[in-house]
């Protein structure tokens, strides 16, 4: 290999790497025929030990989901049975060996990364990716995934493309580039058997631009007087053209079976010997057609058919006739099959097919049902796609337009999905079909910005259901209520008080109301009534999610609703059990779209219940899927737990990039949260100023937002220590319109309205405060209350009861780890001659966050493989970081490390 030092010792020290036990990746980018499969051949022979998984993309299977993923783990799915259960039953359902729900492509790639880290316990594994670019999307998907998260195995994934492919940004690259004159001399000279005439030896070089192929092949194409006499070389725009129009002139120079011969195997990407003489002799070629295409260096049948290069297999199939491919696409359909590859079959004959044909149509639609069941959204979508073209029925074409666009746009393909809506709304479709395209260009839009817009639309796709269809039209009110609560303050004119208006005026349900029927009616009522008029039937709604059987489905689509109202409702209890509920279903599917919404439900819960540790590690398994997803919400589990625990700097960074991600998504829900989490984290550090500003901001928010309510809380602390008693007594009154009959409202009222009540009254109230929320599980509420009426007694000269107060404060917020109040509280304790130390710094710092999120893991009592799960990274892994944060802590069980973690989490916080 000429000329490839740099290349190959980038290659070598990547592959020493995983001789060394760890885990890596490369990116080989780079034209075609510039030397990738040459490196990716370098690298299969240098690791003797190791097991080569070898596979290339193909055109014609980059629409079959999964097709390259089953050829990687065809050699050692017997290790499947190693994998944990929902794994298993995803990567089953995935490669089509089982039936089942269709898995997220996440869990899919934790499967095969298990997979692979299964196969590294016996030996090393390099896997290589030739032809990127013709991978199908749901296999490179998986495969960018495990290559993101290999650490602690001995892996490597060596990609080789030609495209730009968005999946594998971010990865370690090495650009291939042409080879230098004197190599590429060097390498002419070696290939060439004849002396060549000095003009055409330049000319060759010059032409061929460095790449190694277009060299070869020029000089092959290049006759005898012509190397001696100085002819040009045909001149075209890249070497890739060029070496494509030498394939080409090779396959135009053979007898016509032996070209038909080549087609066949161009069009069948499996190689498989069988299947191309198969098809073969159905078009009527026999066996000695191979000898012309092997002698010409096209491609080489024996265990398995092999081109000379991909790009033989591109020319090949580009430039023959369309009368023969579909000849092609039809042998090959028949000689497919229909039992075992019901899929590739048709997808042959829909390549077959010239015009509308609905018997294929048909197939076509169930492909893509089967694609669906797997989780291969895009290959779904390219089948029923096909299928809407072969369609010769209007009304049947403009229907299945719109099933394409809606698996297009489940796939992420939102620029094809809308354009797909639109050639269906160009059809006679129904009015609920109708409905359907406005429904689908909401999602987009919501899928796409938060904004006004999602929420317009879906209010038109409710009103286009109408009250024909009662079912549809009610649960898409409430999409649109959910998407403008989400939208919030920066819904612009399509706002939450238009949506609840609007679905006002929704059928009412066909039988007895359902769960999702109990909360649309009840926002409804809230947001345009008031809370009086809402709250019982919201109230009725709770109960109903709390304590009735509710389907996964049904869960995942409404849990989130009904644990925002439980936060609204001040039901606390509610909120724990819905919101467990939410995070239960979140993980059984492995819906990683879904799933960060209930970890951030569920991390609320525990932060007002001072379980600061569980909250974190919640955030930091949000963060995971952000990684791995990359996409994300509000950083609402780590934000919170920063503001309550008074980690001033970390909250700092984490309201900057959250405040710029809230608005670049229009997640007007978000700006709320964040100003109410600021207003807390400057009320526990006494920095009351700024606390009344975030407050009052959170404040301005609808009724309906939760957030608003709490910020009323802070705006009260907050603006009566600054002497703003106006403000603070306005605050309250629309507090108390806020409602809540339980102990945790009346209980925060209580104390609220105790900094603004005279001395005779309002120890009755600090009192009150404290005994309401002593019987919750809000601990940080409660200490808030005996740190107020500390105060209080303080002011009162009552230092001895003060004290007392003080006291069990601190003891309260140094058990929950909130350092900032806790501060306030040693201040005061202070101010009555009590003398406290506060902790030193501790050594968590030398953790890494990776080290960090797995110890809080590992404190809660899960397992390796629990926690691998949880965080998208292998077992192996996590033992790898584990024993480093060992290390670090001085600990030397997990038992150890749960007592000692806590003290450093306090430590560590300002």
């Amino acid at each position: 290999m000429l000329g490839r030092q740099r290349e190959r010792a980038t290659l070598d020290d990547l592959l020493e790497v995983v001789r060394a036990g760890r885990g890596g990746t490369l990116v080989l980018r780079g034209e075609a025929g510039i030397g990738k499969t040459a490196l990716l051949d370098y690298a299969a022979q240098r690791p003797a030990d190791a097991r080569i998984v070898r596979l290339s993309g193909a055109e014609s299977e980059k629409q079959l989901a999964f097709a390259a993923l089953q050829r990687l783990c065809s050699p050692m799915l017997e290790l499947s049975r190693r994998l944990p259960g929902r794994q298993r039953d995803a990567l089953g359902v995935a490669l089509g060996l089982t039936t089942g729900p269709a898995p997220d492509r996440f869990v899919v790639g934790l499967a095969v990364l298990g997979l692979l880290s299964e196969a590294s316990a016996q030996r090393p594994q390099v896997c290589l990716i030739d032809d990127a670019q013709w991978v199908d999307a749901a296999s490179l998907q998986v495969l960018a995934f495990v290559a993101r998260r290999l650490q602690a195995e001995p892996v490597a994934v060596l990609f080789a493309t030609r495209g730009g492919e968005a999946v594998l940004d971010g990865l370690p690259q090495l650009h291939v580039r042409g080879l230098r004159d004197e190599d590429a001399e060097a390498l002419l000279d070696a290939a060439m058997i004849a002396p060549v005439d000095r003009q055409v030896r330049a000319r060759i070089i010059a032409e061929a631009r460095g790449n190694p192929l277009a060299l070869l092949e020029l000089a092959r194409a290049t006759g005898p007087d012509q190397l001696a006499g100085g002819f040009a070389v045909p001149d075209l725009p890249t070497p890739a053209a060029r070496i494509e129009t030498i394939y080409a002139q090779r396959l135009a120079a053979l007898p016509a079976d032996s070209r038909l011969l080549v087609l066949i195997a161009a069009a069948e990407p499996l190689g498989y010997p069988v299947l191309v003489w198969r098809a073969a002799t159905l078009l009527g070629i026999g066996p000695e057609a191979a000898g012309a295409a092997q002698s010409a260096g096209l491609l080489a049948i024996a265990g398995h058919v092999a081109f000379r290069h991909p790009l033989v297999r591109s020319a090949v199939y580009h430039t023959a006739p369309h009368t023969d491919r579909h000849a092609v696409h039809r042998a090959l359909a028949e000689a497919t099959d229909p039992q075992r590859d019901p899929d590739r079959r048709a997808w042959h004959l829909a390549k077959a097919t010239l015009g509308p044909d609905e018997p294929v149509a048909e197939e076509l639609e169930r492909c893509a049902t089967r694609a669906r069941s797997r989780g291969g959204m895009a290959g779904a979508a390219a089948f029923l796609t096909r299928s809407a073209h072969l369609t010769l029925d209007p009304a049947r074409r403009a229907r299945r337009m719109l099933a394409a666009g809606e698996a297009t746009m489940q796939a992420g393909g939102f620029d094809a999905a809308l354009e797909l809506a639109a050639a269906a709304e160009a059809g006679p479709l129904g009015p609920d079909d109708r409905a359907r395209t406005d429904l689908l260009r909401g999602r987009i839009a919501f899928a796409r910005d938060f904004g006004s817009q999602a929420s317009a639309l879906l209010l038109r796709a409710a009103a286009g259901f109408g009250a024909a269809s009662p079912v549809p039209a009610r649960s898409t009110y409430l999409e649109a209520l959910g998407a403008a609560l989400i939208a919030g303050r920066l819904s612009g004119g399509a706002g939450l008080a238009q949506a609840a208006r609007a679905a006002l005026s929704a059928p009412p349900p066909p039988g007895p109301p359902a769960l999702a029927d109990l909360l649309l009616d009840g926002f409804a009522r809230l947001i345009t009534a008031g809370y009086p008029a809402g709250a019982p039937v919201l109230a009725q709604a709770v109960h109903a999610f709390r304590t009735e059987l509710v389907g996964r489905e049904e869960g995942l689509r409404w849990l989130w609703l009904a644990g925002h109202a439980a936060g609204l409702l001040w039901d606390f209890d509610s909120w724990e059990v819905i919101s467990e509920r939410f995070v239960g279903y979140g993980r059984e599917s492995g819906m990683l779209a879904i799933l960060p919404v209930a970890l951030s439900t569920r991390a609320g819960a525990h932060l007002f219940a001072g379980e600061f540790a569980k909250a974190a590690a919640l955030a930091d398994e949000q963060a995971a899927i952000a990684e791995v997803t990359g996409s994300g919400i509000a950083p609402y589990g780590a934000l919170g737990e920063a503001a309550f625990r008074g980690q001033v700097d970390r909250a700092a960074a984490l309201i900057d990039t959250g405040t710029k991600d809230a608005l670049d998504r229009g997640e007007g829900v978000g700006v709320s949260f964040i100003q109410w989490a600021t207003a807390v984290l400057h009320n526990g550090t006494g920095e009351y100023g700024q606390a009344l500003a975030a407050a009052r901001d959170a404040a301005q928010d609808e009724p309906a937002q939760r957030f608003r309510n709490w910020g009323l809380v802070e705006l009260i602390e907050a603006a009566s220590r600054v002497g703003e008693t106006d403000e603070a007594a306005r605050a309250l009154e629309q507090l108390a319109a806020a409602g809540g009959a339980g102990d945790w409202a009346l209980g925060v009222r209580a104390r609220c309205r105790a900094l603004l009540t005279a001395a005779d009254r309002a120890e009755d109230l600090y009192r009150e405060a404290i005994d309401r929320l002593g019987r919750t599980r809000l601990r940080p509420d409660l200490a808030r209350a005996h740190l107020q009426y500390g105060e209080w007694l303080r002011r009162q000269r009552r230092q001895s009861a003060a004290r007392g107060q003080l006291q069990r404060a601190l003891d309260l917020f140094t058990q929950t780890g909130m350092a900032g109040f806790a501060q306030r509280a040693r201040i005061e304790l202070a101010a009555t001659g009590v003398r406290t130390r506060r902790p030193g710094p501790g050594t968590q710092g030398d953790l890494t966050a990776q080290e960090l999120r797995i110890c809080r893991l590992v404190a809660q009592g899960e397992t390796n493989n629990e926690i691998a799960t949880r965080l998208f990274i292998s077992p192996r892994t996590v033992e790898y970081h584990l024993h480093k944060a060992f290390h670090k802590l001085g600990v030397t069980s997990r038992t150890q490390l749960a007592r000692r973690l806590p003290e450093h989490e306090d430590k560590n916080s300002p």
